[in-house]
């Protein structure tokens, strides 16, 4: 079980001739001196550099752990540490890196509460492993949901409420939530720039490269474009909205929160659509663009907005930030810190017992019986804190037992208003909505003087549609019919019409028309 790092964790006094954030994930480097940002291809080694990045959301593991107020701070990292292992069944294998920050919005009179962010030591090795041979070091590698805490900490955003950030890099996309400026949730959702790739392909039913998807993304306006891609990347958007907002519904009932009142959106890819604008028609949200008005003055192409937040946090103190420091890539001890500088000391002090003997042996005696006493002291305090947790890990396991089985009860309370919710929703939504949807589509027939034979509905976890018998006397009807329906429908349903066939006994026209739902017109 891995103890916290206090090792070199604040940041030195010594001077710093500049900063440099580093974006593990995308390989970009930014370097600043005073308030100027620049690009910069390959990062240099410097002794007299700070040197800073961050960690994406999938990258650690973040839950809220609740400990007795009864702990004394100096056993709090140990009695987390042993509840996160237990609680999140971690690996008894792996010596995580655990770090925490209290949760003073929590309220209980028995309990304090901490968000505890979690990191296999395997994850920061792969992550930063070819980084630190350029740089040698890294000061401080901090959870990139935290770096939000600096637009508070600047005042850049000045209002409290409640507040969403949601933004999308190639290889992880993060929801974060702060409410009256202290952060309160954070989760990674599955909507990275290669995840909406791969996605738009399966929708798209063929295959593009994922540099043409990003160049559409970046050149092509939805608004205005007719290109055969839009109808589809839509519908991508819809998905994605969608599961923002089934998160920010769990964030509600978690953690009692009335309505979201702000959403900042962005993309590391600079998009030509305005995400944020589509965001608050999906989610009736108030929206904006994850692109603050930062105090620095920066040349070549548009930063990352990471990288403007890891600049930011370099010149906040530390009580306006969050103290939450990953690294294992330390700056070199100074030189009597070393073990090499340790030696150099029992050399001098070995020169000087060898002309001074009596007085050192005197010396030496006396320290060994100082340190016999201060080690039995030592031992003393530390049988009376071994009782302490046992007795303490007795009562929490006890507590334990009781919490689950009280969660059981709920659990099953939970399945039963469920799935009496999913009827009622059956009963007074779906039916109603198929109704509207019928009258919708079938008030056209009769401009072309076409009729419906038969009719049915089916749905899949994926799709629902409608199938429609059509019969005419005249094929082009049909044809006439479905075109109209496509023009005037389009982006709401998608129209399937596979052949018409001819009855010679009557001289009419039968088709099947299979309309498939993709908007919701409740």
């Amino acid at each position: 079980m891995s103890k916290k790092n206090t090792k070199n964790t604040k940041k030195s006094k010594q001077p710093f001739s500049s900063v440099l954030s580093i974006n593990p994930y995308k390989g970009s480097y930014i370097s600043g001196t005073d308030n100027t940002l620049k690009n910069k291809k390959s990062p240099d080694f410097s002794k007299k550099q700070y040197v800073i990045s961050f960690l994406n959301t999938k990258d650690f593991i973040n839950s809220i752990i609740e400990i007795s107020k009864n702990i004394a701070d100096e056993d709090l990292f140990d009695a987390i540490s042993n509840k996160a292992y237990d609680e999140l069944a971690l690996d008894q294998a792996i010596e995580y890196q655990i770090h925490y920050i209290e949760n003073f919005g929590y309220e209980d009179e028995n309990n304090r509460s901490f968000h505890v962010f979690i990191v296999d030591p395997d994850t920061l090795n792969e992550s930063f492993g070819e980084v630190v041979k350029k740089v040698k070091y890294i000061d401080t590698i901090t959870p990139a949901p935290l770096l939000i805490k600096s637009l508070y900490s600047k005042e850049i955003i000045d209002k409290g409420g409640v507040h969403c950030f949601v933004y999308i890099q190639e290889n992880d996309t993060s929801l974060t939530v702060y409410k009256d400026k202290e952060f309160i949730y954070t989760k990674s959702l599955n909507y990275s720039l290669k995840d909406m790739h791969e996605r738009f392909c399966e929708l798209f039913n063929e295959r593009i490269t994922y540099n043409e998807f990003t160049t559409f993304l970046k050149t092509k306006d939805l608004k205005t474009t007719n290109s055969e891609y839009k109808e589809y990347i839509l519908k991508l958007y819809q998905e994605f909205f969608a599961n923002i907002n089934d998160v920010l519904t769990y964030i509600k009932r978690a953690f009692e929160v009335e309505k979201i009142d702000q959403l900042y959106i962005g993309s590391q890819l600079e998009l030509t659509s305005k995400l944020y604008e589509m965001a608050e028609y999906e989610l009736s949200i108030k929206a904006d663009d994850f692109n603050f008005q930062y105090d620095f003055k920066y040349d070549g192409e548009v930063l990352d907005q990471f990288h403007m937040l890891m600049h930011m946090y370099t010149k906040l103190s530390k009580d306006e930030k969050y103290d939450c420091n990953f690294t294992i890539f330390h700056r070199p001890p100074k030189f009597l810190q070393r073990e090499s500088g340790k030696l150099a000391i029992v050399v001098m002090a070995s020169l000087l017992i060898a002309f001074a003997y009596p007085i050192t042996y005197w010396v030496l005696s006396y320290a060994q019986t100082l340190q016999l006493e201060l080690l039995k002291e030592k031992n003393n305090k530390l049988l009376t804190q071994k009782r302490v947790r046992e007795a303490l890990l007795t009562k929490t396991e006890k507590e334990k037992k009781h919490v689950l089985s009280l969660l059981e009860d709920e659990k099953k309370e939970y399945r039963d208003k469920k799935n009496t919710l999913i009827k009622i929703h059956k009963v007074k939504v779906d039916y109603p909505m198929k109704g509207k949807l019928l009258t919708l589509l079938t008030k056209s027939l009769n401009k072309y003087n076409v009729h419906l034979k038969t009719i049915s509905y089916d749905e899949d976890e994926k799709s629902r549609f409608f199938t429609f018998g059509l019969v005419a006397n005249n094929n082009k009807k049909i044809t006439q019919l479905v075109e109209y329906l496509t023009r005037k429908y389009t982006g709401r349903f998608k129209f399937n019409l596979e052949e018409i066939i001819f009855n010679e006994e009557d001289g009419s026209y039968f088709s099947e028309l299979k309309v498939g739902i993709l908007w919701n017109l409740e």
